[in-house]
Parts: C-alpha cells; sequence; structure tokens
C-alpha cells in the first residue's frame, strides 16, 4: 500500500520483497475491511478512512473482490444482548453503521443464520477482500505503470548512510525516502535500527478454511466472544458478561473469538486464537477447530463443510493502544512502519496514506 500511495502521487518506486512472493500475515487473514470494532478516535478514523480508499482501490482493480458486505454478530441472552445495546448507544455508532437487528431482521440479510439467537448487532462499514490475492491482484495493476518496479527475493541487510540500502545481492538503492514495512519480522536489521526496545511485539494465531459452503453467506459473521477482544466493545456491560459469564475453557486458553467469512469459491474462512507469549508452539492444535466447528454449527444450524486448509500465522503488534501503527524515523530519509496488529489488512491503505501525507511525498 506504500507503493500505491507512492506511485498514485507520482513517485518512481522500487518494492524489494524478501520473499518470491509475500508469505505473511497480509495473506493469512480474514480479508476483513473490519470497522466494527475499532477503538473510538484515531483508530475508527483510520479504519473508516481505510474503508474509503478500499472501496476506491477495488473499483479500480476489480480482481481484489472487495464487497461491502457488512457484518452480523449474533447474541444469545441479556448479558450479551446488554453489551450489543451499549455499543448501538456510542457516539460514533452511526459512523460504523450499527443497528441492532431481530434474528427475523438478521435472516434477512444473512439467511444461513438459522440458529437460534436473540438479538444480533449489525455493522453496515464493515467490508472483505479476497487475502490470498489482493497482493497479486495489486502488484499487477502497479506492474502497468513505468514508476513501478518489483524485486522479489532480495532482504534488505543494511541502510547506508541516508536514503540508501543495500539487499542480499550486494545492490545498493538509492532513493529520496526508504520506507521499511517488515511485518512481523522485527530482528536483525530491524532491531539494529529501532533498538531492542521497540514497542511491537509478535502475535501468533490459527485458522482454517472449508470446502464451498453450497450457500451464500452474504455477510461476514462474529460471535460474542469478538466483545471481549475489540476496544469499542468495552463498557460496563461487557464487564458484567465477562465476570458472570466466562468464556468456555477452550476459548479462553487460546484467547479466542469466532471470525467468519466466506471466500470468492463459496469456502469459509474461519478463525482466531491469539498466542503472545514466546517461544511460539511450531503446531496447530486441534481443540480450537473443534471449538470453533461447534460455534459456526450452532449459528448455521447445519454441519460445517470439510476443512480443505489450516494454518498458523504471526503478526506484529503495537503494543502501544493509543498508536494505530508503530511509524519511527531510524534514520534521515529512512523509516519503519511496523505493528498494526490485527488492524493490518483493514487499516492497510490509509497507513500508508498518512506516511504519504506525514512526509510529504
Amino acid at each position: 500500500m506504500h507503493a500505491w500511495q507512492a506511485v498514485q502521487r507520482g513517485h518512481e518506486v522500487v518494492q524489494i520483497e524478501r520473499e518470491s512472493e509475500a508469505r505473511g500475515a497480509s495473506l493469512r487473514n480474514f480479508g476483513q475491511i473490519w470497522v466494527s470494532g475499532r477503538a473510538g478516535g484515531e483508530e475508527l478514523e483510520t479504519a473508516l478512512r481505510a474503508r474509503e480508499l478500499w472501496e476506491e482501490i477495488g473499483a479500480r482493480v476489480p480482481a481484489l473482490g472487495f464487497r461491502p458486505n457488512g457484518s452480523l454478530t449474533p447474541v444469545c441472552g441479556d448479558l450479551e444482548l446488554a453489551v450489543a445495546e451499549a455499543a448501538v448507544a456510542r457516539a460514533d455508532a452511526p459512523a460504523r453503521g450499527y443497528k441492532l437487528l431481530t434474528p427475523d431482521e438478521a435472516r434477512a440479510l444473512n439467511p444461513a443464520l438459522r440458529g437460534e439467537f436473540t438479538a444480533a448487532l449489525y455493522c453496515e462499514r464493515d467490508a472483505a477482500v479476497e487475502p490470498r490475492t489482493a497482493q497479486l491482484a495489486l502488484r499487477a495493476e502497479l506492474a502497468k505503470s513505468p514508476l513501478y518496479t518489483f524485486l522479489p527475493g532480495r532482504e534488505v541487510r543494511e541502510v547506508i548512510g541516508d536514503n540508501a540500502v543495500r539487499d542480499d545481492h550486494g545492490d545498493v538503492h538509492r532513493a529520496d525516502v526508504v520506507v521499511l514495512a517488515t511485518g512481523a519480522w522485527l530482528g536483525g536489521l530491524v532491531r539494529e535500527l529501532a533498538g531492542p526496545d521497540l514497542p511491537v511485539r509478535r502475535v501468533r494465531l490459527q485458522m482454517m478454511q472449508t470446502d464451498p459452503l453450497g450457500e451464500t453467506l452474504p455477510t461476514s459473521v462474529a460471535d460474542a466472544d469478538s466483545f471481549r477482544y475489540y476496544p469499542a466493545y468495552a463498557s460496563p456491560q461487557l464487564d458484567e458478561l465477562n465476570a458472570r459469564r466466562p468464556q468456555p475453557e477452550t476459548a479462553a486458553e487460546h484467547r479466542m473469538q469466532l471470525l467468519m467469512v466466506q471466500r470468492a469459491d463459496g469456502g469459509l474462512t474461519i478463525g482466531d486464537t491469539h498466542e503472545y507469549e514466546h517461544p511460539f508452539a511450531f503446531d496447530t492444535v486441534e481443540d480450537p477447530y473443534d471449538h470453533l466447528t461447534g460455534v459456526v454449527e450452532s449459528l448455521l444450524a447445519r454441519p460445517l463443510p470439510r476443512i480443505r486448509r489450516r494454518w498458523a500465522g504471526v503478526y506484529a503488534q503495537c503494543t502501544d493502544p493509543r498508536r494505530v501503527v508503530h511509524r519511527q524515523q531510524v534514520r534521515e530519509g529512512v523509516w519503519l512502519v511496523t505493528g498494526p496488529g490485527g488492524r493490518g489488512m483493514t487499516c492497510s491503505p490509509a497507513i500508508a496514506e498518512t506516511t504519504a501525507n506525514e512526509l510529504k511525498w
């Protein structure tokens, strides 16, 4: 997205990528543009601006698969309902497109939700893209411009003076501005440039994808455990929910919520877990998948299709809750941008736009 912003502003861009194709968190996510749970203030403003940018870029690059599908969070019982009612009462609820729907109203939007629930929180501003192919689609569009060069399979190893880097092929690249968008890679050169006290941590998750559902899931779907995870839902009502109805053991152990998005091929992307303690496990475990399967089947009132893929991923998260991302000048003309956390897919266009504006590209 930084490359996209620069090219749109008429700058020549050389994008250096460590992998032959990106394989990190930008592909291993839900493809959600997730406005609903964002903290009020700067984080919500960033997400809403990103939502606008995604729609604009999606109109230009149809292969992104952008769709303004909204989301539904079914709730069960008075405690979960009270949290949803508190969310709808927020001053910024209209900006998010929050509405509290009856089960019949929710099923009118998403007939696949045949399970039993008390009500559903609708967020009109949520949207989705196809995460596994979004970068390919963006790069294909960028490649149409003579201003853009993509250099895969190269790792930046050294910053040379100001405004220049050397890659592991020995080539030196000079520029007016260098942006290091390093994802979950926080060692090596990043540690050397930013120091050992970088306020960013790594987070590991597990997800899965099914065979085609055989019917349309018109909205993204979350469960009420997402209330416990996203800052928009913090309230006395949430405190009471946590006190009186804690998460099931497996969900609590793995810090889980349900998020579910239908892919272009009809399959469902389902997750996720959160692991913060290092060293991370090297394997995936089945209990979280079993828990998620049960939650989904209760909402859909039908068996889940066969699981086609399971995977783990790692992303970088800024530990300062006041920041959407960690943006730091580490040398003259050299900027590090990392740590968007679970906001990365949602906020990336606006994060890049802010970088471009601050650096006056």
